[in-house]
């Protein structure tokens, strides 16, 4: 029943897998330096050695092709981009050709690549540093595309990752690295295709995803002081999508929020209540809330990032709307509290 942090679970997962075999390759920029991207890969290069634990140049086009032509080769790589922005610099590779490999060659070749990659905010990081692109990777075809919340989950998915053989993208938010969490100590793995029920309830459903879950559990726990019981799911994966999950919860409550790290329009939030429309259009007896960005560049002061990133504050002021429930009962004044000011979460310690 021992407790670890969310990226000491990352760096038990990459250990433990490149301990079980020897193709397990981990490359990207910094990976083998002195803070192993947020300590998820630190030490590792001095186990596995500079053959195994690749540091790359800040050329994210060629190293994903060699990513590409190690998997070709038998080998396991574990890509990792310290912003998910970075990755907008290999769309070629990553589009065009790992995501399709396995259909262009009929089903008898397989490019099983792991990319991991950070979202969220923190310091200011700006329009170029804190993008959420998940529903822009889950719109490619050939990719599973997963966010892991808790360090349980950080662990086992990313060992599910590294055994699977399709290409998987996996989202790591910024603020989560710090979380702790009861981890097991031996190898586990965790299925890249099911949600997780968080927390019963019955008079609202909120899926999330990634650090979004946690805003919706401190929802949840202030909605329950005034007798509201919130059912939170953690999405997990949003690629395959386990819409069945979502649906048995969204058919007990009737009422239903989504809350994700990305940008409203055109997200990860408008497709799930697109499918259960299409699953059954009496579904719900009011109509449902999308929370996440609005639709453009996201800021780099922190008084505009106050107003800009979506917290518990903002799935309350929802659930109060669609229940309608007076919400002066139920929030705090801002004033009283500093949990409502975009702030790093307590266990961010930055800079990145």
């Amino acid at each position: 029943m021992r407790k670890i942090k969310y990226f000491e679970a990352i760096h038990e997962a990459h250990y433990q897998s490149m301990q079980a075999d020897d193709n397990v390759i981990i490359l990207g920029l910094g990976v083998p330096g002195p803070t192993g991207i947020f300590g998820t890969t630190k030490g590792l290069v001095d186990t596995f050695g500079k053959d195994r634990v690749l540091d790359m140049p800040s050329s994210e086009q060629g190293m994903t092709g060699v990513a590409l032509g190690m998997t070709i080769a038998g080998y396991k790589p574990v890509m990792i981009h310290m912003r998910v922005d970075f990755s907008t610099l290999a769309m070629d590779q990553m589009v065009n050709q790992v995501a399709k490999w396995h259909f262009m060659y009929g089903g008898k070749m397989n490019a099983p690549i792991v990319f991991r990659m950070i979202i969220g905010r923190g310091w200011g990081q700006g329009p170029q540093h804190s993008q959420s692109l998940q529903a822009w990777f889950a719109h490619i075809p050939g990719f599973k595309v997963i966010m892991p919340t808790t360090a349980y989950d950080a662990k086992g998915m990313l060992i599910s990752a590294i055994k699977d053989n399709s290409p998987v993208v996996i989202f790591e938010h910024r603020w989560l690295y710090n979380v702790d969490g009861i981890v097991p100590k031996d190898p586990y793995e965790v299925n890249l295709d099911k949600a997780k029920v968080m927390l019963e309830g019955n008079d609202i459903t909120i899926v999330a995803t990634s650090y979004m879950v946690l805003e919706a559990l401190k929802a949840a726990e202030l909605l329950s002081k005034h007798g509201i019981k919130s059912e939170v799911i953690d999405i997990r994966s949003i690629v395959p999508l386990d819409i069945d999950t979502i649906y048995t919860s969204v058919k007990k409550t009737r009422s239903l929020i989504v809350a994700d790290t990305g940008t409203v329009n055109f997200g990860i939030s408008a497709e799930i209540i697109s499918r259960l429309i299409e699953m059954d259009h009496s579904l719900l007896n009011n109509l449902p809330k999308r929370i996440g960005l609005p639709f453009c560049p996201s800021p780099t002061s922190p008084s505009l990032a106050e107003k800009f990133f979506p917290r518990s504050k903002d799935i309350i002021l929802a659930v109060c709307d669609i229940l309608e429930l007076d919400e002066k009962n139920v929030l705090v004044k801002e004033s009283d509290s500093k949990h409502w000011h975009d702030v790093p979460d307590s266990s961010f310690t930055g800079p990145y």
